[in-house]
């Protein structure tokens, strides 16, 4: 795997033809958690998916559509046609320099564009490939809540799973406080229309109790759960993506 810590050298010499691009979000995360979870996640996605693909990871972009957040004071929201704009320029950069197959992958829940954007660019750019890894995740994210012992957890952003996953990447920035509360199922009908201060209490749409785990047994849950996960939105990336772009550009 390479990266944008590698030189130029280092890059043209490796022959390399892949590039991960990523894509996380600064957001409220309720009361006591910071900001750039999932600019972490994606991170993680990131590094995951280029060590499969033997791939060039870049930076990760910080920003997402976070409209549902955007009244909680610090969140920072773009729209989908300034984020998709700015994805297809690095990605028309680094067709001229000769990659070919490329992945995207969002830390954030909300991010919506990714599936049109994906098949936009694959319709416009019949020369590329351009996948998200969504190709076996079948009961991933089910199976994942088992095995870290969360099975049964109903939450979206800024629950259990959140403060695990804080502890797990960044335990210096929890506030180890209770937050979040129960919300009404027919909330979530409301989701993708209303702010979250309109639905829920203080952002979280979870439940987080002071008290109820240690913080290693929190972060190894988070640990737990992410890297398995991962591991299994991993398995078989390479064949499906080297499989796809022969598909694709076979004539």
């Amino acid at each position: 795997m390479l990266s944008f810590k590698n030189t130029t050298k280092e890059i043209a010499n490796s022959g390399v033809d892949t590039a991960v691009l990523s894509v996380g979000a600064t957001e409220q995360f309720g009361p006591y958690l910071p900001m750039h979870l999932d600019t972490l996640m994606a991170e993680l996605y990131a590094d995951a998916y280029g060590r499969e693909l033997n791939a060039y990871v870049l930076p990760t972009i910080p920003f997402n559509t976070s409209e549902e957040h955007a009244n909680f004071k610090g969140t920072v929201t773009v729209s989908p046609n300034i984020l998709t704009a700015m994805l297809e320029e690095i990605i028309c950069n680094l067709i001229r320099q000769g990659f070919r197959k490329f992945l995207v992958c969002t830390g954030h829940g909300g991010s919506y564009w990714e599936g049109a954007f994906v098949k936009h660019m694959n319709y416009k750019y019949p020369e590329i490939i351009l996948i998200s890894a969504y190709h076996n995740n079948h009961n991933a994210w089910e199976d994942a809540l088992e095995i870290a012992g969360l099975q049964g957890l109903n939450e979206m952003h800024g629950g259990l799973l959140s403060v695990c996953t804080a502890m797990w990447l960044c335990p210096e920035l929890v506030k180890m406080k209770s937050m979040g509360s129960d919300i009404p199922s027919k909330n979530r009908l409301y989701a993708d229309y209303l702010g979250w201060d309109k639905l829920t209490q203080d952002g979280c749409w979870g439940k987080f109790e002071e008290g109820s785990y240690s913080h290693e047994e929190l972060s190894e849950k988070g640990r737990v759960f992410w890297q398995t996960f991962i591991q299994k939105r991993t398995k078989g990336l390479k064949q499906f993506l080297d499989e796809g772009y022969r598909r694709k550009t076979q004539t």
